[in-house]
């Protein structure tokens, strides 16, 4: 899939929204600057957050609770050690929905589970985004 834009980027995010449900996890993976934040905030405006989606990479974990499902947004980027992941408590977000930009800093079997999503740079400004779908999503994917 093409993203041509920013908005194009977002409005996938809310398709995205609309299939969720309790337990889910989504792996955004790409360069810095690609998108992944953006498409996080989509899925975020989607559920029902009102109000700023910074990229958590400081704090590393913000969750949301203003949501139609309860929300952890993860930056990995900073993550050093895969054994630091343990330490996040993001155990919790099982009941609720777990989006991690960054996730192959937590090793390869992580978030395995999880739906992948990989996002490149285009020529002329735009975003290719794959999707690695599993057994999880099957009947939800490609979400409309």
């Amino acid at each position: 899939m093409i993203l041509q834009k920013e908005a194009d980027t977002q409005a996938f995010g809310y398709a995205i929204a609309a299939a969720l449900k309790a337990g889910d996890a989504i792996a955004l993976t790409g360069p810095l600057g690609v998108g992944k934040t953006a498409l996080a905030r989509g899925i975020l405006q989607s559920l029902g957050h009102v109000g700023e989606v910074p990229s958590p990479s400081f704090a590393i974990v913000q969750p949301y609770d203003d949501t139609r499902l309860p929300v952890w947004h993860v930056d990995l980027f900073r993550i050093e050690n895969p054994e630091e992941i343990h330490e996040l408590g993001l155990d919790a977000a099982d009941e609720g929905v777990l989006i991690v930009e960054w996730p192959e800093r937590a090793g390869d079997n992580a978030f395995a589970q999880a739906l992948q999503l990989t996002m490149n740079f285009e020529p002329g400004g735009a975003r290719s985004l794959t999707a690695l779908v599993p057994p999880s999503w099957e009947g939800r994917w490609p979400p409309r």
